[in-house]
């Protein structure tokens, strides 16, 4: 649609009817000579020609406007009370840790199906509970320890059986595993027994009343140990699963915070489209879908009159002629084209409107939702002027112009929100090792979509290159199943009906959207195995989504584009402001690096060697 023509262009101007740049250059004079002492002297030769020409260029036009001497302004600053990941149920939102961690929490994998991982975490949980018993003078003396280490042991994998191949094929895991089987507990599904309230003295005869106490005691010194050591989701009771804001489907977190408003209201925000990493306030949106409930209520505003200040930044003009700016900042040297608004945009600032701007202390804690109630400004002339927000408005209204504000979800006609949001988020994390890493690619010669698992976590807990643990596996089974010899070749070729492709590469197959006959998202799906035909599973948690729970696994087709996408697994740590710890696994997405090829083909013919006894 053209755009309307402007009949009466400086009334458009004058009401600011669409976005105009004025004025964006200045007159500077050019010295004749390198001597700037008579120019420094401010001779005046004619005073009254002087006044005459700063009265036809309107200088002595009065603006009627006055500096602001005072300010006084009413402020209340909600901290966000309640938490909702994605479509998982609503709880408390803690203050005594980053949102990053509350958002970005993963639950920690032991298990996949039937096969025992993360050794590490599960040795470090008993070599905890080896201490806490050794210093209990109440078990001195006791064959206490040799107890729990029968009653968990660590299984010793056994290289002659097939399911075992995971924990024998890799020389180091493997010998990890006969460093602890027998001399070390597992101490997770001790922790287990003890969450599910199983009595710590289980399977532990020849105590006392006293000791089964003490032991009971310690035990809950363990659990709690553990809870605060990592940070996990809490379980949702409606699926027994880690209440976590990570949205497989969609490869990106999503969750929703809630701060009590006036009247008993509440505030919601949303992060729709959270990859991981720096949280800010520009990743949340208001919801007026509804409140989450049991939002605080907000607290008593906070009055308070301060002194507004010009605003000041190097290259700024200064009012006075004869006073000498900062030259590190050189506007004279900025040559913008016709088309470069932006440039234009902020020269006209910096030239024009620089000295219009002024600033107010204002003190806010962070993580909470602040909204300015009232803004009253007493000028010079001892008028006081009511302030209203310059962001103002209909949300939808393009022309609207706003800093640091919200947009409201959907495309409704509502006003603007003017609130300014501090997320608790911390400027720094600590990012461990990569533990697991899967690339999301289009294969375009095989019309499909493979989830390469690039990094894969073994089952001591290291990283490792997914190729080369899918390899080690493979050919350690091909030792305990060794194929057929086939029969000597008797045509120059043959018919192949498809090849292989690693086992590290997860496909991902186009299905129709259920009632849709258009829209298809992707489903994952698994190669068949070469030993033995059955379907190879992820070793990664972030491609294992449901596969323990027999759930199907989909992601949305748009979700990776041409260029692929990444997603990462890791522990974050950081310190929060009262100086505790948080640790946590979290999960993030990357942009990835375009298309890739798996080599997969079907009905083709290969080159056989010629017969035995075949004259060449």
């Amino acid at each position: 649609m053209a755009e309307p023509r402007i009949e009466n262009l400086r009334e458009a101007l004058d009401n600011r009817r669409a976005p105009t740049v004025g004025l964006w250059n200045r007159v500077e004079g050019r010295p004749r000579t390198t001597d700037f002492a008579r120019a420094l002297r401010a001779e005046v030769r004619d005073p009254l020609w002087m006044l005459t020409r700063q009265w036809q260029m309107g200088e002595f036009r009065g603006t009627d406007g006055g500096s602001p001497v005072t300010a006084t302004y009413s402020v209340v600053a909600t901290p966000p009370s309640r938490f909702r990941p994605a479509d998982g149920a609503v709880e408390a939102l803690r203050a005594d840790r980053p949102l990053e961690a509350v958002a970005e929490r993963r639950p920690l994998p032991f298990a996949f199906a039937a096969d025992r991982i993360s050794f590490d975490l599960r040795l470090a949980i008993g070599r905890r509970w080896m201490k806490l018993i050794g210093r209990a003078p109440l078990l001195l003396g006791l064959t206490v320890r040799q107890k729990y280490i029968d009653r968990y042991p660590v299984a010793l994998p056994d290289p002659r059986v097939d399911a075992d191949s995971p924990r024998v094929a890799h020389p180091e895991v493997w010998s990890a595993l006969q460093t602890v089987a027998g001399r070390r507990m597992d101490g997770y599904e001790f922790y287990l027994a003890l969450k599910r309230g199983r009595p710590a003295h289980d399977g532990i005869d020849g105590l006392l009343g006293l000791q089964r106490d003490e032991l009971a005691r310690l035990a809950r010194r363990l659990t709690a140990w553990f809870d605060t050591l990592i940070d996990q989701p809490t379980e949702d009771p409606a699926t027994h699963t880690g209440n976590t804001a990570w949205d497989p489907a969609r490869l990106e977190h999503r969750f929703s915070v809630a701060a009590g408003a006036a009247g008993g209201a509440e505030k919601v925000l949303t992060a729709r489209e959270y990859p991981g990493g720096t949280l800010d306030w520009h990743a949340f949106s208001v919801d007026p879908a509804g409140p989450l409930g049991g939002a605080a209520p907000p607290p008593a505003p906070l009055n308070r009159t301060v002194f507004p200040a010009p605003v000041r930044f190097s290259g700024m003009p200064l009012p006075r002629w004869w006073a000498v700016e900062d030259g590190r900042t050189n506007f004279a040297a900025v040559r913008p084209d016709s088309t470069d608004l932006a440039r234009l945009v902020f020269l006209e600032f910096a030239l024009v409107y620089s000295n219009d701007w002024f600033q107010l202390p204002c003190d806010l804690p962070s993580g909470t939702v602040a909204s300015i109630r009232g803004l009253a400004v007493t000028d010079v002339f001892g008028r006081k002027l009511w302030i209203t927000p310059a962001g103002a408005g209909d949300d939808a209204d393009w022309q609207r112009w706003s800093m640091f504000t919200l947009d409201t979800v959907g495309d409704a006609s509502v006003p603007a929100d003017t609130d300014l949001l501090l997320p608790s988020s911390v400027p720094k994390v600590a990012e461990g090792p990569v533990l697991e890493e899967v690339v999301l690619v289009r294969d375009e010669s095989a019309n499909m979509v493979w989830g390469v698992e690039q990094t894969v976590r073994l089952p001591t807990g290291e990283p490792r290159r997914g190729s080369e643990v899918a390899a080690e596996i493979l050919a350690h089974r091909l030792s305990l199943h060794p194929p057929a010899v086939p029969p000597p070749a008797a045509a120059p070729v043959r018919y192949e009906a498809m090849n292989t492709v690693p086992e590290n590469w997860i496909p991902f197959l186009p299905v129709h959207v259920p009632g849709q006959n258009r829209q298809i998202r992707l489903q994952r799906a698994a190669m068949l195995g070469v030993v033995d035909g059955e379907p190879v599973p992820a070793r990664t948690a972030l491609l294992r989504e449901g596969f323990d729970q027999g759930r199907a696994y989909f992601v949305h087709e748009e979700e990776v584009p041409q260029t692929g996408t990444g997603i990462t697994s890791s522990f974050n740590r950081t310190r929060w402001s009262d100086g505790r710890v948080s640790l946590w696994l979290a999960t993030r997405r990357r942009t990835g690096r375009g298309e890739a090829s798996s080599g997969l083909a079907f009905d083709f013919l290969e080159d056989t060697a010629p017969p035995p006894g075949t004259p060449g």
